[in-house]
């Protein structure tokens, strides 16, 4: 077995994955790809979009220069007969060996940087049809179904991220006042973020009837009065997490913590049904009813109810015709809305239990919600 990683995951001082450990996750994953790449007669397969280098270097690998890119400063090819190769330019290459690829097993090719020639060197050394997870070279394919099952260590650094991001979720959270901007919002919960190495990658700060109005309601400079929203999305070693928090000033009008229990008992049901085997569309079914029993019947309609997460903010979305399949070890970010009030958490599937990433039980839980036995908690509204 070929070296894959020379080192161990340290963080803060502390090792939070073996090398060990580390290359057994990659020496998997390679394994994995190829054999599906021989199984589809492929005789290597272009790897340029960043949650792919991700997954297949274990989070040892970050391409990223322009930040919301869905490519980066290089490519890597893995070929059926198990070569690996990255191909960079040589005013990138330093860094990259020095700080990316110097312990992986992976053969630097190197252009000019007016003249890379990825795709035409990448064909010749797979020697045969090549695959692509970019369109343009060779057949296009798409690998997310090979991130769906994440392996022990990836579940470890998930739960650091998922740790960390809950707690500069907090802490901004307890830093909000009144007459706050949402800008000033997104800046303490990114700034917690940017200091603890994690990366911002979705930003959605919203006040009073901004939240009532839109779903999606990115930073537009509202002054807050009496009601804000942090929700946001991080990453890190290629991982994603989603949270979302909220915080009162004033007493909590009823209906608005009425909204706030049945959006629990929505998420209550959808994790209830997060089991291997579970379809898309049986998903958006069990939400539907859900809204329905609740007295929101049609809720569902206004925006989606999120999916499964992992190398992607949602690898997919639960819809009416979805035939996407839940499979064991895998992330999920399920984000039913009322009105108003919101649930949306992070959590994994694991040999049929869930484990929150994101629980924050420093704020105010709500009312646990029972479904077939099962007990399943979600964060309220913190009051001031």
């Amino acid at each position: 077995m070929s070296k894959r990683i020379g080192k161990s995951l340290v963080v803060n001082g502390a090792t939070l994955v073996s090398e060990a450990v580390w290359n057994a996750e990659l020496d998997g994953k390679h394994e994995r790809l190829t054999e599906w790449l021989k199984s589809q007669g492929l005789a290597g397969v272009l790897i340029r979009r960043n949650e792919n280098v991700a997954w297949i270097t274990g989070g040892a690998v970050e391409l990223r220069v322009l930040t919301p890119g869905e490519t980066g400063v290089a490519s890597l090819l893995v070929t059926a007969a198990g070569k690996r190769y990255y191909f960079t330019t040589e005013n990138e290459a330093p860094r990259l060996h020095d700080e990316e690829f110097g312990a992986l097993d992976f053969e630097p090719v190197l252009f000019p940087w007016w003249a890379d020639d990825t795709a035409a060197a990448a064909a010749k050394l797979a020697g045969g049809t090549l695959g692509s997870d970019t369109p343009g070279v060779g057949t296009l394919v798409n690998l997310a179904f090979l991130r769906a099952a994440l392996s022990e260590s990836e579940i470890t650094r998930y739960r650091w991220l998922g740790a960390e991001t809950s707690a500069s979720t907090v802490e901004a959270l307890r830093e909000v006042e009144p007459g706050m901007s949402e800008y000033d919002m997104e800046a303490i919960t990114e700034e917690g973020l940017l200091r603890r190495g994690i990366l911002p990658s979705v930003a959605l700060y919203a006040v009073d009837e901004r939240i009532f109005k839109y779903k999606h309601a990115v930073p537009r400079g509202r002054r807050l009065k009496q009601y804000g929203m942090l929700n946001l999305c991080s990453r890190k070693w290629g991982l994603a997490i989603s949270i979302t928090r909220f915080i009162y000033f004033g007493a909590l009008p009823e209906e608005l913590a009425a909204r706030f229990n049945s959006a629990a008992r929505v998420n209550a049901a959808l994790l209830n049904a997060t089991r291997v085997g579970a379809t898309s569309a049986q998903l958006f079914k069990v939400a539907a009813a859900a809204y329905a029993t609740e007295g929101y019947p049609g809720e569902e309609r206004f925006h989606h109810q999120g999916g499964p997460t992992g190398y992607g903010e949602r690898e997919w979305v639960a819809t009416p015709q979805g035939t996407e399949v839940v499979v064991d070890r895998q992330a999920f970010a399920w984000n039913p809305s009322i009105r108003g009030g919101k649930v949306e958490d992070t959590v994994i599937l694991r040999d049929g239990s869930i484990e929150n990433l994101t629980a924050t039980p420093e704020l105010p839980v709500l009312s646990e919600a029972i479904v077939e036995g099962s007990t399943y908690a979600a964060a309220g509204v913190l009051v001031k």
